[in-house]
């Protein structure tokens, strides 16, 4: 399933800004970066399970926010692009 990770994490305090490295490299680890705190990622429900856990584990709910958007398929229907996307086709071979 392709989902969409959005966060808005505070950076007022040095753990702050420890906390948005974390999460933006949990992200990193399932999908691709698609703007500053926006990631679309290919996931398993056992791997949506586990990326949902860890994310949870790293932001504080006081201070932050966290949202996934499950996208729905085909995704050639329900997702424009514009302007210059770099995105990765996780349906083609991803190393070459």
């Amino acid at each position: 399933m392709m989902i969409l990770i959005t966060y808005d994490v505070s950076t007022e305090t040095s753990e702050g800004r420890r906390r948005l490295r974390r999460v933006a490299k949990t992200c990193l680890n399932y999908g691709q970066r698609v703007q500053k705190s926006v990631f679309e990622c290919q996931v398993n429900t056992m791997e949506m399970v586990r990326l949902k856990d860890q994310l949870l584990n790293e932001i504080n709910e006081a201070q932050d926010s966290l949202r996934i958007y499950r996208i729905i398929e085909p995704l050639e229907k329900n997702r424009e692009e514009f302007g210059n996307s770099q995105a990765v086709d996780f349906e083609s071979t991803l190393i070459v």
